[in-house]
């Protein structure tokens, strides 16, 4: 690759980094915030996650910028790289996903158990003939 052409591949690269960044900035405070239940806790999480998400992806672009590809072509090699890229990064998100959603099952998990054992000291502390209490909402 050429000097431009290898300039035109890190700025198109970077352009996707930074919108797919900005993408999952402002779509995962709502979503960590329903995991964390406090909205200065997952404001700070998804500023870390951001940054995080950032730095893998940017050092895998600096990493693939480099490497020569056995193609015939410049934009046959500048396909690959950023296809190469895309796929480390959506490979990389669907991974942070499946973490995030198995933590917010645990925390959805551990208030069922809660209340569950809130109802069964509910039931034995009443009287025999006691109404039953609703469930909490």
């Amino acid at each position: 690759m050429t000097t431009g052409e290898y300039l035109v591949f890190l700025v198109v690269a970077l352009a996707l980094t930074v919108a797919v960044g900005r993408v999952l900035f402002l779509s995962g405070e709502p979503f960590l915030e329903e995991v964390f239940q406090s909205k200065e806790t997952a404001r700070s999480l998804n500023l870390l996650l951001t940054v995080l998400f950032h730095l893998l992806t940017l050092g895998v672009l600096a990493i693939i910028s480099t490497a020569d590809v056995p193609v015939d072509g410049v934009v046959q090699t500048m396909v690959t790289k950023l296809g190469v890229v895309l796929v480390i990064v959506g490979i990389a998100y669907g991974v942070s996903m499946l973490v995030l959603f198995r933590v917010r099952e645990r925390r959805r998990a551990s208030v069922t158990a809660e209340n569950v054992q809130l109802r069964i000291a509910e039931q034995k502390s009443r009287p025999g003939g006691a109404e039953p209490v609703p469930p909490p909402n």
